[in-house]
């Protein structure tokens, strides 16, 4: 009972900490305050440089003290920067929240997965890891469009502030409710092997595993690549509704769809498995990935945010099976830490794409920005077809 209820409690986190109305007109009230382009990227790599320093370190804490302790501090750490955000004005102030948005995602990265690993483990159920994970990212998709649909109305009728102070009460219900999580006796402080183990080994034992295991690693760079070029649609296709000057009572709608389109994919994901290959899902999803920047950068138009919607029915697919193919190869001990290699490299990735969008931002507007996303995805398409006999069904 105990382990079904963690299990719940981890969806109604994943609920309340993806009700944010705030991020709907996230980038109009950063730009509101005084944040450009160019300046948002900086905090962008801020975040990621963040994410990579402590992704490890926070990962070993979670496999060696606590993964419930971990995310407890991410979502206090979520409280936190909502509160700054309402008062924040200048590019300082925007530094430190995404420096402790860093700090959280670290903490709740690896942690979650692996306590539902482990959960599952624990009832003998873990070869349906990719099916509850597959739900968890519904359970976040659909909060989000919630929050994307009312954080619209709410912008255009009471100003862009309000979403931030509501945003900060959802924050503060995923907090109380990471406090009830119970974690399996085979996790974290509960597990005596934990306290045996060399902390050296946290880091090369993985690195040896990702080594011998060159499947894997082309998993999860397919992830990190993925992730990367999904997170700038994320964060900047308010600036290309807006170039195309599109009213921000829309913006709840084309978020919610933005959001809804990758259900399928991650509720799905399973399924696809027993009737294709990793290679076949993978270079298709690729494929369409890299055609859709392209399409956005070159067209300008509504056809662009369309394009946007179909990059977005197919990536949903991806994140389920490369932490699926990753946590079924990995053991109990290390799997916060291993898991944890898979952010960090995709903060990494985000860096160096951070650095190019933003160049090709400022000569080009945000669709040079797509345009150099799209060249990023297409050289990778390139690699993974020329390695893709590597990754075993």
């Amino acid at each position: 009972m105990k382990d079904t209820f963690t299990i719940r409690i981890l969806y109604a986190i994943r609920f309340f900490s993806s009700l944010i109305p705030a991020y709907v007109i996230e980038r109009l009230y950063w730009e509101e305050r005084g944040m450009t382009i160019q300046m948002v990227v900086y905090t962008e790599i801020i975040y990621a440089l963040t994410i990579v320093l402590l992704e490890v370190p926070t990962g070993v804490l979670a496999d060696r003290w606590s993964r419930k302790k971990m995310i407890v501090l991410s979502a206090l750490l979520g409280c936190a920067e909502f509160l700054l955000l309402v008062f924040a004005t200048e590019f300082w102030h925007f530094a430190v929240v995404v420096f402790l948005a860093g700090i959280s995602h670290s903490a709740m990265s690896g942690s979650e997965n692996a306590l539902l690993y482990d959960t599952l483990k624990l009832q003998g159920k873990e070869a349906s890891f990719e099916k509850l994970l597959g739900r968890l990212n519904a359970i976040h998709f659909l909060s989000a469009m919630l929050a994307a649909l009312s954080g619209s109305l709410l912008a255009s009728r009471f100003g862009l502030e309000l979403n931030y102070w509501i945003s900060l009460g959802s924050a503060l219900i995923a907090l109380l409710l990471s406090l009830w999580i119970v974690e399996p006796p085979t996790t974290g402080s509960e597990n005596p092997e934990a306290d045996t183990i060399p902390l050296q080994h946290y880091i090369t034992v993985p690195l040896h595993f990702f080594k011998v295991n060159p499947g894997v690693s082309l998993m999860l760079l397919s992830g990190m690549v993925t992730g990367t070029a999904i997170g700038f649609i994320d964060e900047f296709w308010q600036l290309y509704a807006a170039r195309l000057s599109m009213p921000v009572i829309y913006f709840g709608s084309i978020s919610a769809a933005l959001m809804v389109l990758r259900l399928p994919g991650n509720i799905l994901a399973h399924h696809l498995l027993k009737r294709f290959s990793y290679r076949t899902i993978l270079s298709g999803v690729m494929s369409v990935v890299t055609l859709g920047f392209l399409y956005a950068a070159m067209s300008k138009d509504i056809l662009g945010l369309l394009a946007m919607l179909v990059i977005c029915l197919f990536s949903g697919i991806i994140e389920p099976l490369a932490a699926g193919y990753l946590h079924h190869r990995i053991e109990s001990t290390m799997r916060a830490t291993t898991d944890s290699f898979q952010s960090l490299g995709e903060n990494a990735i985000h860096i160096l794409a951070g650095l190019g969008f933003g160049y090709f931002s400022t000569q080009y507007d945000v669709f040079g920005g797509y345009g150099f996303i799209a060249i990023l995805c297409g050289l990778f398409l390139i690699v993974f077809l020329a390695s893709a006999n590597k990754i075993k069904h």
